[in-house]
Order: structure tokens, then C-alpha cells, then sequence
């Protein structure tokens, strides 16, 4: 059985994005505590990650070592950070039904 991490962001606080989603969405998956790993962006947190060079950063890296991360297309468009978002090679699409899913699977789901 697959052990999955599902991360919902959504605060632009910069000390709890940094020390807490990228932090252990990273190492959850680099160090094998968790087989996937899977962060959703919603809301505020797309503008920092869009404006702020060092968590935009860190996104990067996460992906590039296969952390999967997505993006709500409606608040990207909303806010116009999609392009900057998708530039970071995040998967920018609408997500209410990825939410709902989550939602419904029963599995734990980490809001942040």
C-alpha cells in the first residue's frame, strides 16, 4: 500500500510555507516517509509563490524531485499569476473536484 501525503495551501505566511509545507512536503518524499507526495495551492499562497523568489524556489526544487504540485486555474487567473505559476512548472488547472476527491477518499488531508 501506497503511503500518500495530500497538503492543501493555502496561507502566504512565508515562515509557515517555508518551515512547514515545503519542509515536510520535501523531505517527506526524499527521505521515504511517504511514497508520493502531493500539494494543491489554493488562494494566497499562489502570490507568494508568484512574488516571492526564495519559496518560489524551493517549489522548484520540490517539484524537480518529484514532489507533485498543483494549482487552483480560478485563483491564478483571478490574481493573474498563472503564467508565473506555470513558469515554475507547477500544474495549473481548475481543482474543486481534485479537492472534493481528496475530500471524499477518507485519507488525511493537511491544510496549511
Amino acid at each position: 500500500m501506497l503511503k500518500k501525503a495530500k497538503i492543501l495551501w493555502t496561507t502566504d505566511n512565508k515562515e509557515t510555507s517555508l518551515h512547514m509545507v515545503c519542509l515536510y512536503a520535501h523531505n517527506a518524499l526524499l527521505k521515504g516517509w511517504m511514497d508520493e507526495v502531493e500539494v494543491l495551492v489554493w488562494g494566497a499562497s499562489q502570490r507568494l509563490i508568484a512574488e516571492d523568489l526564495e519559496v518560489r524556489a524551493k517549489v522548484e526544487m520540490m517539484i524537480t524531485d518529484g514532489v507533485k504540485v498543483v494549482a487552483c486555474l480560478k485563483c491564478a487567473d483571478s490574481m493573474d499569476v498563472t503564467q508565473s505559476l506555470q513558469a515554475c512548472n507547477i500544474d495549473v488547472h481548475y481543482t474543486g473536484e481534485l479537492l472534493s476527491s481528496w475530500i471524499n477518499s477518507g485519507e488525511t488531508v493537511i491544510s496549511v
